[in-house]
């Protein structure tokens, strides 16, 4: 199950650094960093998580004066292919030439017995993750449109770089690729289900039904792509990294605009946004550009045939319902870390029915 991800980088909130945070074996990783990378480990570990997340769970890790990121799974129900640290690690070390900002891998380990799970660890950058109301109402009305034009530059320039000219060629199947992030996703679903879901079978099958060709297929996608997986600054403002690479492969770009929109625009400019944990401080209701807005910036800035949008919103709307459920079901398990987790299952609801609605529009 993949979920809306922690921020890698993010200023750590919360209590001090931990010698033994839950999910982190720190005296396992010592070892291993003195015997694969002594650099990386030059004096005493020491850790906390980073507040925030709904996914993987991500530590800032202090070893003597410096500072790294460590991602690895969540706990608990875990499904296959939806937390792959290889792919990420893949990725960010694929981009780091390119226009788009990532953080600089260090170590990817796929050996679960160091620390119960596959890991990476990669610089900690500097900058925001803007997420909450508290964090953006502060902004100025240009700082607000600056950060979102930012955010759209960004994603055009990572669907403008050539997966064969970075070593990505092989990343991913682009020939069907929207075909099978429904099946994927109702896959997912099937795995996640703990209640009755009224209408989310209805939405699966028009998804199914209606899949449109793809034209731009063979893209470099994120998977996930929205302001608060943007790590940023404001003076000037310029994003500084893209984080949470979980779900990037090679496919259609239109598919990342489509959850973009259904953040910003179907819970963040609805009432579903007051206090949300995923939408609090994003979209039009906390004073950004609109969708439309948005969408016209990303396309004068790529080469990608941005037509119709509505199908890939109700795709959004499922993929993100199908997690807030997957997140809904690990909480009820007692298997979530850190604080927002209980509002997630309200929103599965909404985001089915404005899906229904977004997929019958032609």
């Amino acid at each position: 199950m993949t979920e809306p991800a922690v921020d890698p980088a993010q200023k750590p909130t919360g209590s001090a650094p931990d010698r033994s945070p839950k999910g982190l074996d720190l005296d396992r990783l010592a070892g291993y960093l003195a015997e694969r990378r002594p650099e990386l480990a030059a004096g005493p570990l020491s850790a906390r998580l980073i507040a925030g997340g709904k996914s993987n769970l991500t530590y800032l890790v202090r070893a003597g004066g410096r500072e790294m990121v460590l991602r690895r799974p969540p706990l608990g129900h875990v499904l296959a292919t939806a937390h792959d640290m290889a792919r990420e690690h893949r990725v960010i070390s694929a981009l780091a030439p390119t226009d788009v900002p990532v953080p600089a891998a260090l170590l990817l380990c796929a050996d679960d017995a160091v620390i119960g799970a596959p890991f990476y660890l990669m610089e900690k950058v500097d900058g925001e993750v803007y997420r909450t109301r508290a964090q953006t109402d502060p902004l100025t009305a240009a700082q607000r449109h600056d950060l979102a034009m930012a955010m759209m530059d960004t994603l055009a320039a990572l669907h403008m770089v050539e997966p064969a000219a970075v070593g990505l060629a092989d990343f991913g199947r682009p020939e069907g690729y929207l075909g099978r992030q429904v099946r994927r996703w109702a896959g997912q679903l099937d795995r996640s289900r703990s209640r009755a879901l009224p209408g989310i079978d209805e939405l699966r099958d028009a998804l199914a039904d209606t899949v449109p060709e793809g034209a731009n297929a063979g893209r470099i996608v994120h998977g996930d792509y929205r302001l608060d997986n943007l790590l940023a600054a404001i003076d000037p403002v310029t994003v500084r990294a893209v984080l949470d690479w979980e779900m990037a492969t090679l496919g259609d770009p239109l598919a990342d605009l489509g959850l973009l929109l259904t953040y910003w625009s179907v819970l963040g400019d609805s009432e579903l946004a007051e206090g949300n944990p995923v939408a609090d401080g994003i979209g039009p209701r906390a004073g950004f550009p609109t969708g439309d807005e948005l969408i016209d910036r990303y396309a004068g800035r790529s080469d990608v045939d941005v037509g119709p949008l509505h199908w890939h919103v109700a795709l959004g709307c499922f993929k993100l319902a199908v997690i807030c459920e997957g997140i809904h079901y690990r909480h009820t398990l007692g298997q979530t870390l850190g604080g927002g987790f209980d509002r997630i299952g309200d929103m599965v609801a909404p985001l089915v029915d404005h899906g229904l609605r977004a997929v019958r529009e032609e």
